[in-house]
């Protein structure tokens, strides 16, 4: 999954509130003065400057304007398509994840799973592997949907594996299964959640993490491709959340829902254009904040994870094909790296989770401070 957008224009520019050299001593009465004026005024006074070094400084900007915001632009050159179904890598659970199962970890009871089965949408790979992984850690059962049901049933068996790996005389076991869908097609997403239902019995959570982007031209993008993307995206989110939601009320059952969307669906990536990914996760995203008050009433919440750039094995074969790429989006990251799959394993038990039941229609931004800056 790729979020992301640029701030670095901004960064460029100096800031008159933080910037010594735009600060100065004024008398107690003046600051009186500015202490009773509106807030912009005070702005204002404090970073102004002399008249001829203001001018001065225009005439140096207008000088290099051919260079200005070259860094916050999208580049056509840069042509990302999303690799075949044959093509995808395949994903590893995370090693050693599962540690706390057998031992006596002190946490807050209320982020435990355990009873509750949860659904993760493209589950076998990347980022919803990962998650689904951290949601059996926590005590829930899950099932794996996904496209490719292969893929499912082989990273269910290594999960179970894990778990039994890492935690010797375990005495139970979760149940984690595998399961396709098309979760753009209604058909197949209702017999999906049948079959999910035959084999739990119940579900009580959602993680919608089935997606994916493409990086064109908006101008140069086939119609008939971005009704794809924004089937799998949007349709996909709406009618899995829809099919649990009904299943939730018909047994007047609470549950929890995390629609995944990204730092995209709040601000514009640079330099790879992708404006359908983007207007698609920012329609996840508000998505979210809409069934979360539709569905209050029903004791059903639904937030959102908006990730930033993490480094998937997906993310990573992109990458290795173009390697600036990464030097560009780690540069403008405050914590200064990619995040990890694992850095959404917290997240999202959190907002599965009891500890979590006052938190509804939020957006939880996990990019290492992208979007903020």
């Amino acid at each position: 999954m790729f979020p992301a957008g640029s701030r670095a224009l901004r960064r460029a520019l100096p800031n008159p509130i933080r910037s010594r050299a735009a600060t100065r001593t004024i008398p107690l009465n003046q600051f009186l003065k500015i202490r009773c004026s509106p807030f912009h005024t005070t702005i204002s006074l404090l970073g102004k400057k002399p008249a001829a070094e203001r001018d001065n400084q225009h005439s140096k900007a207008s000088s290099s304007s051919s260079d200005g915001g070259s860094y916050a632009r999208t580049d056509e050159s840069i042509t990302v398509e999303y690799p075949s179904e044959g093509t995808l890598p395949s994903s590893q659970p995370v090693s050693g994840a599962g540690l706390a199962g057998g031992k006596l970890v002190p946490t807050l009871a209320s982020l435990s799973l355990k009873g509750k089965v949860a659904v993760v949408t493209g589950g076998a790979r990347g980022l919803g592997l990962v998650m689904g992984q951290g949601i059996v850690v926590s005590g829930a059962d899950l099932a794996i949907v996904d496209l490719n049901k292969g893929e499912a049933s082989k990273q269910a068996k290594l999960i179970i594996e894990s778990i039994k790996q890492n935690n010797p005389g375990i005495q139970r076991l979760p149940r984690v299964t595998a399961h396709y869908a098309d979760v753009s097609d209604p058909e197949s997403v209702s017999s999906c959640i049948t079959e999910v239902l035959g084999e739990h019995g119940k579900i009580d959570s959602l993680v919608t993490s089935a997606g994916f982007t493409e990086n064109f031209e908006a101008i140069k993008y086939p119609i008939d491709r971005m009704r794809k993307l924004w089937g799998v995206n949007v349709d996909g989110t709406y009618l899995f959340a829809t099919a649990v939601a009904r299943h939730l009320m018909e047994r007047k059952a609470k549950g929890s829902m995390v629609f995944i969307g990204s730092m995209s669906g709040s601000i514009v990536n640079v330099p790879q254009p992708q404006a359908p990914y983007n207007a698609a996760k920012a329609a996840v995203r508000h998505l979210a904040a809409s069934l979360s008050v539709e569905w209050a009433k029903a004791g059903i919440r639904v937030n959102c994870i908006s990730p930033g750039y993490m480094l998937t094995a997906l993310t990573q074969k992109i990458l290795d094909d173009n390697p600036d790429l990464k030097q560009q989006w780690t540069s403008l990251i405050p914590q200064g790296r990619m995040g990890s799959p694992e850095d959404l394993m917290g997240p999202v038990t959190f907002l599965l989770s009891d500890a979590a039941s006052y938190v509804t229609g939020a957006d939880l931004r996990v990019d290492g401070g992208y979007t903020v800056t």
